[in-house]
């Protein structure tokens, strides 16, 4: 008797909803809303491009006289970099380098800025991923969907990525043990 109520318990549970269906979209509104990311960009051209400091103290990546095409800032110990190619609003991605003899990525999300959505990141400026940037050869900077931007070779982000890192506080010293 016991198996026989426990069954059909179980048979009402499973009746209460309906299967899976190919309807199921047809029973739901469908926004007009895009699912897809934007269409990629084109690599920009960099024949030219070179760095920069910039009046606000960031240093700059681009051709002289136009956009910047990728930044570099000093917040407090932190390094921010930031892709000047629009991205989605609130996406994620990965900023892939590849030079000086390393292959890096590295987190960014889609910030606003202004009207505008760019490609950022963060990290402390003694980060040993950076020693990408900090040699004297081209890197390759690529976000997928935003092209592929070649640095050309600078000792500059070197020099900029070394200053910021001294800028950071020493870590505390251990307290002595009594002996």
């Amino acid at each position: 008797m016991l198996r026989i109520s426990v069954l059909s318990s179980i048979l009402l549970l499973a009746a209460c909803k309906p299967p899976a269906s190919d309807e199921y979209l047809a029973r739901m509104e469908v926004s007009d809303e895009r699912t897809r990311p934007s269409e990629p960009v084109d690599s920009p051209d960099t024949e030219g491009a070179a760095w920069a400091l910039g009046q606000s103290g960031r240093l700059l990546y681009g051709k002289p006289g136009e956009e910047p095409l990728l930044s570099l800032a000093c917040e407090d110990g932190t390094l921010a970099f930031t892709r000047y190619e629009r991205a989605d609003a609130n996406s994620k991605a990965v900023l892939a380098l590849i030079g000086n003899g390393h292959v890096e990525r590295l987190w960014i999300d889609a910030e606003q800025e202004g009207e505008a959505w760019l490609w950022r990141g963060r990290l402390p400026a003694d980060d040993p991923r950076l020693e990408v940037l900090t040699g004297r050869n081209r890197v390759e900077a690529t976000v997928p969907g935003a092209g592929s931007l070649v640095l050309n070779a600078s000792q500059r982000p070197g020099e900029f990525i070394t200053r910021c890192a001294g800028t950071m506080a020493a870590p505390p010293e251990p307290e002595e043990s009594p002996a």
